[in-house]
């Protein structure tokens, strides 16, 4: 497990505590007596080189613009959609789900559901 580096005196003071996640993160000692700049014994650890974590190796992503790219994907592939209107985003979503593909800033569930709604509205209106 790696070490959590949080902010010096986060338990002190309410507006760093508890239930303010965003504020407790980690920011540089810089005072002239600040006992964490100064790695003293009973004081948290100053953020240092060795510290990091070795990052796994990230397996590439591939860009979707339209169904041809589609074609190409195999079920392991990392996807991400690129800049597409709703209409092409719509059917990349119904062939994502054909082929069991996920993509990774598409919710293709939701989007589908959408659209059937927006169907179901418009058969209703006729």
């Amino acid at each position: 497990m790696s070490k959590k580096f949080k902010r010096r005196s986060w338990t002190r003071l309410s507006r760093l505590g508890k239930n303010r996640k965003n504020k407790q993160t980690w920011r540089r000692a810089k005072g002239r007596h600040n006992k964490v700049r100064e790695k003293r014994k009973g004081y948290p650890i100053k953020v240092m080189i060795g510290f990091r974590q070795e990052q796994g190796k990230k397996q590439p992503v591939v860009t979707i613009y339209n169904l041809t790219d589609m074609g190409k994907i195999q079920k392991g592939d990392k996807v991400m959609l690129g800049k597409v209107g709703q209409k092409r985003k719509i059917e990349i979503a119904k062939k994502a789900k054909e082929k069991g593909i996920e993509i990774e800033n598409l919710n293709i569930n939701k989007i589908l559901k959408k659209v059937d709604n927006k169907n179901k509205i418009g058969e209703k209106k006729k």
